[in-house]
């Protein structure tokens, strides 16, 4: 797990300066948290404050998913496609090792986001995200999309409090990642197969990646998508719409 990666501290993230309104209320864990020690229990500890981010959610009716997935593999292309249909009904926290651009792009695409820079952690985790929803204005959002490092190990081990994780695997990766990073699709409640425009180009087997992510979880929801097209879109909207109670589930 972490302990390998050099990950198993809990990082106090970077603020961020992409978060246009300032939140009304407090989260119960207040601004920060604090750096824990090696020697503790790093994910019992995550787990009890993502319990805390969990009863934040329900009492403020929103939906969140986790998105997971290596870099390139196109979340944040998707995201600023969510964000032109979505709009200010959607909010994203952004996880990225530095800088601010995958935040910058989903505000320029129409919807609210928050940065976090986790200098060096190849994950988020549960005290980041409460961190982040003091400065985040949530005020009509009915979808929050937590956008991970991308990283297809740790972050599948961190509960950050979401409703569903979100797997994205695009064609370039390849047809055999599911088996060889199996923790992620086993616990996605979706699969999102992205760049389904290069499908002529690449040696993959749709097929192939269907069964054997199913042969992990009989339970996924599998959307073949591309974002850069919007080929699959609208039936993956459809069902964030649906499982969020948004009223723009019709809007394409």
């Amino acid at each position: 797990m972490c302990e390998a990666c050099g990950c198993n501290e809990l990082v106090h993230p970077t603020d961020g300066h992409h978060h246009p309104h300032k939140q009304d209320h407090e989260h119960p864990y207040g601004h920060g948290h604090k750096v824990m020690n090696m020697g503790q229990d790093i994910i019992k500890t995550n787990n009890k404050l993502a319990q805390g981010n969990r009863q934040y959610f329900e009492q403020n009716n929103l939906f969140v998913v986790n998105l997971i997935g290596s870099p390139g593999c196109g979340k944040t292309t998707l995201l600023e496609r969510l964000a032109g249909r979505f709009k200010d009904t959607m909010a994203v926290i952004e996880g990225d090792v530095q800088t601010c651009r995958d935040a910058e792009r989903v505000i320029r695409a129409g919807s609210r986001a928050y940065q976090i820079q986790t200098n060096g952690a190849c994950h988020l985790d549960a005290p980041g995200i409460a961190h982040a929803l003091n400065h985040l204005d949530l005020t009509g959002c009915k979808l929050l999309v937590i956008e991970n490092v991308g990283n297809l190990v740790c972050p599948a081990s961190f509960d950050l409090g979401e409703h569903e994780k979100i797997a994205i695997l695009s064609l370039p990766e390849g047809d055999d990642k599911i088996l060889k990073y199996p923790s992620l699709f086993h616990r996605s409640q979706v699969l999102l197969i992205n760049k389904t425009d290069l499908a002529d180009c690449m040696d993959f087997n749709m097929d192939t990646v269907i069964n054997e992510c199913r042969s992990l979880n009989r339970a996924v929801t599998i959307f073949a998508i591309s974002a850069r097209t919007g080929e699959g879109l609208d039936a993956f909207c459809d069902y964030l719409a649906q499982k969020a109670g948004n009223p723009l589930a019709g809007e394409k």
